[in-house]
């Protein structure tokens, strides 16, 4: 099964998002200043389904 967590976060990193302390768990927060916008990214990314979201939700055009 493949892990989506290094590509998504490749992305978001290229988009200007920011990766901030906090987090619970296994999960991770990205912001965008530009965007004004918080993520919350789960470093166990297995479904390509939601990798997807995390990227229509930071407006990345790009589909994995």
């Amino acid at each position: 099964m493949p892990d989506y967590y290094r590509d998504v976060t490749r992305l978001l990193a290229s988009a200007g998002f920011i990766r901030i302390a906090g987090g619970k768990g296994s999960h991770e927060k990205w912001r965008s200043d530009a965007l004004e916008r918080l993520l919350i990214v789960p470093r166990k990314l297995k479904s390509r389904h939601t990798a997807n979201a995390i990227l229509k939700s930071a407006q990345i055009g790009k589909k994995l």
